[in-house]
């Protein structure tokens, strides 16, 4: 099992970056691919961006494409997503979760979340 804490939300202006980090525990973390999530209020939650075991493969949904980028230091066990030029859209709380394969959008172990407002 892995246990999954995020960090690094906040309050920040339309236009504005943001860094989330999320740290896991265990020493299986490299053999996982890792995902962010978000889940807006009153919205389901939603698959954001995803990277490989080793971190050589990424992928993005187009809303965030161009302006987040995830990336991970196997050494330090965490996963991180920049948030650049941040919208009010972008305002949800971010979940980080291991995914069962590369090519999953459906989370396995999950982080408490930390949230994200982006104001106008």
């Amino acid at each position: 099992q892995v246990q999954l804490v995020e960090s690094g939300g906040g309050l920040v202006q339309a236009g504005g970056s943001l860094r989330l980090s999320c740290a896991a525990s265990g020493r299986t973390f490299s053999s996982y691919a890792m995902g962010w999530f978000r889940q807006a209020p009153g919205k389901e939650r939603e698959f954001v961006a995803r990277i490989s075991e080793s971190g050589g493969r990424t992928y993005y949904v187009d809303s965030v494409k161009g302006r987040f980028t995830i990336s991970r230091d196997n050494a330090k066990n965490t996963v991180y997503l920049q948030m650049n030029s941040l919208k009010p859209e972008d305002t949800a709380v971010y979940y980080c979760a291991t995914l069962r394969t590369y090519g999953s959008r459906e989370g396995h172990y999950w982080g408490q979340g930390t949230q994200v407002t982006v104001s106008s």
